[in-house]
């Protein structure tokens, strides 16, 4: 193809944003003319590229707009590790038919045993399958609850939070609500009970909510609400990071033995 022509299409490929066909353009002509293309297979290939560019692009996009605070992968869970609730609940919540289903995922548990790892990467997972995802840190999300100035903003809140398709509440306990924050979490919860699911990580069993949320009453309807018909799982267990830390110090010593 005439450099003349080929810088012509490049221009178009920017003004239609065809990053697909621009990426990959000069190497499927290479293609088409060793292995002697049709003109239709040449436009299926083609076209092909720019429909895989725009499908990562997109996951880019949806795992950007879920606020992860890290990228935590089910790939890179050592699951022989994994407490044995987790271990037996994973091969069915990694389906995603708790999303399609609507059921809650609630992971309770000490620090360290990869409550945060294991709802940020179904998170991940999610966004790959095409499902709309917000993270939040509780503790976080009540402070922006409380930073919001009037009715309005506090409605479009609301209204943002209700729209995902999957919403993940981690770190839920680690510091406990006064009446106002609890009922605005009560308020968020309910929003979604039973139409859209949510992902609670939390430090303490049910029998200790009443720590987190002063008022009992709302701490028992909160309960209501997330456990009807969700999965339950006890994510009590060694410390991974305690156990990371114990090798590392090990492995530490071992390189400061002096040689015989």
């Amino acid at each position: 193809m005439e450099t003349s022509y080929l810088q012509s299409i490049y221009d178009d490929c920017r003004i239609l944003k065809l990053g697909g066909v621009k990426g990959s353009l000069s190497v499927l002509l290479e293609d088409a003319v060793t292995q002697k293309w049709s003109h239709d297979r040449f436009l299926a290939e083609l076209l092909g590229r720019e429909v895989e560019y725009k499908e990562k692009a997109h996951i880019r996009a949806l795992i950007s707009k879920a606020h992860f605070p890290q990228l935590k992968y089910l790939e890179d869970l050592d699951r022989s590790e994994l407490p044995k609730d987790m271990a037996v609940a994973l091969p069915e919540l990694e389906t995603l038919d708790f999303i399609r289903e609507s059921q809650n995922v609630i992971m309770y548990g000490n620090p360290g045993t990869g409550k945060t790892h294991s709802a940020i990467g179904l998170g991940i997972k999610a966004c790959m399958a095409g499902y709309n995802v917000l993270y939040a840190s509780v503790p976080r999300l009540l402070v922006e609850i409380k930073e919001t100035e009037s009715q309005r903003k506090l409605s479009r809140l609301q209204k943002r939070f209700e729209k995902y398709d999957l919403t993940i509440l981690d770190e839920c306990g680690y510091k406990s609500f006064d009446k106002e924050g609890a009922e605005a979490l009560f308020n968020l919860i309910s929003l979604r009970a039973g139409i859209k699911p949510i992902i609670i990580t939390t430090n303490l069993g049910f029998d200790k909510w009443d720590q987190i949320f002063t008022d009992k009453v709302i701490a028992a309807a909160i309960v209501d609400r997330l456990t009807f018909k969700a999965y339950i799982i006890d994510m009590n267990g060694p410390s991974y990071r305690i156990k990371a830390t114990e090798k590392w110090m090990k492995e530490r010593k071992m390189k400061q033995k002096p040689e015989k």
